[in-house]
């Protein structure tokens, strides 16, 4: 299965995001998260996001952003059985 896949179409579209590099820009992740890109910031500047700069620009793994969705649920579901 193509992780690719799940991204919204205007994710899949984008000529950055394609199947040899699963890598998203922060509007890109913003759509995929269905946030404001503004929320993705205050994400970056509290450090709960994972991503990496190249210049002065965020980019995200496609995985790694997936994993840390993974980890979130996790939490939150263990919360609600406590």
């Amino acid at each position: 299965m193509n992780p690719l896949d799940d991204l919204p179409s205007p994710v899949r579209r984008s000529p950055i995001v394609d199947q040899t590099s699963a890598v998203m820009t922060v509007d890109e992740l913003a759509a995929y998260l269905r946030v404001h890109p503004s929320t993705v910031y205050k994400l970056l500047k509290r450090k709960g996001l994972p991503g990496f700069r190249v210049g002065s620009d965020w980019r995200f793994s496609v995985p790694i952003i997936d994993e840390w969705i993974k980890e979130k649920a996790a939490k939150v579901t263990s919360r609600e059985k406590q």
